[in-house]
């Protein structure tokens, strides 16, 4: 076996063992991906005989000039090949787990339904909220209340429609209140936790380009950072993707001033230019003093 062989094969497999420590149960196999772990072990990806014992990335030796084989790695990763049927039949499977879940018994009691999340599974641009509300629960969908109404009249003044990103929460349940008639909670940290796992394999899954994170709840729950006011309209990372915290569209309802507006547009308009989105001049004036 080559010296240029087994750097690879340890580099994938140590690759794949951080992945799987991090939670992603999905990886995308694309060139760009294999291109990327060319660089850093500065080898040729030319493909060289397998050993005799099969190994857990096997090269195909008939491999074109200008693409390569992508890795095969242990079932237990359950790595759908990058086409919209896996990725279809992964989605449906996460659902049906998220559909069935049953690990936080107050939760349980009082939700008429989980809200998995909406929109296109090739979104560009994802949004997460903390947790449903009250109209949520009731219709199983995220973001169809007051402040839904809101946010996608924001989604189709960048041009875009609901259909075109995905919306999801942190929670898919809506958080209990005990006691109360109307209103709702802010989810525990505990709770969070609890769920995020399936969040993160809707974000592995779909593969956004950018994030935005809405509301301070939800940003202390993705990022575990408080203080949305000075963390909005700045740009962080999640799971290796650009995330934008703004103001959740609930807050504009309760504050209608232009100032406020226009604080959250102008964080649309860097995850237009993030997107490379086309911005008319109108879009760029909205909610300021000459638009």
């Amino acid at each position: 076996m080559s010296s240029a062989y087994n750097q690879l094969l340890e580099a994938a497999i140590q690759h794949l063992q951080d992945l799987k420590a991090r939670g992603v149960r999905f990886v995308p196999l694309s060139s760009k991906n294999l291109a990327g772990l060319s660089r850093k072990l500065r080898i040729s990806l030319t493909p060289v005989s397998p050993p005799a014992e099969g190994p857990l990335v096997k090269p195909t030796p008939s491999v074109p000039k200008t693409s390569h084989e992508a890795p095969v790695v242990e079932p237990s990763l359950k790595v759908p090949l990058p086409d919209s049927d896996a990725k279809i039949a992964a989605f449906t499977d996460l659902r049906h787990r998220a559909l069935a879940c049953i690990k936080c018994p107050n939760l349980v009691a009082a939700r008429k339904h989980i809200v998995f999340g909406v929109g296109s599974l090739e979104a560009q641009l994802m949004f997460i909220g903390e947790a449903p509300g009250a109209d949520e629960d009731a219709q199983g969908e995220p973001f169809v209340g007051k402040a839904g109404q809101l946010l996608t009249r924001i989604i189709e003044a960048m041009g875009l429609t609901r259909d075109s990103v995905y919306i999801a929460n942190i929670l898919k349940c809506r958080p209990d209140t005990p006691g109360q008639t109307a209103g709702n909670r802010k989810p525990t940290p505990e709770e969070m936790q609890t769920c995020i796992p399936y969040l993160h394999e809707q974000i592995d899954l779909i593969g956004p380009k950018v994030i935005v994170a809405l509301g301070g709840t939800a940003m202390e729950g993705l990022l575990g950072k408080t203080g949305i006011t000075k963390l909005r309209g700045h740009w962080h990372t999640y799971r290796g993707i650009p995330l934008m915290p703004s103001y959740h569209p609930a807050y504009l309802l309760r504050n209608q001033s232009p100032i406020e507006k226009r604080r959250v547009w102008e964080d649309m308009l860097q995850v237009m230019e993030k997107l490379g989105l086309p911005i008319s001049q109108r879009q760029r004036g909205f909610f300021s003093k000459t638009g």
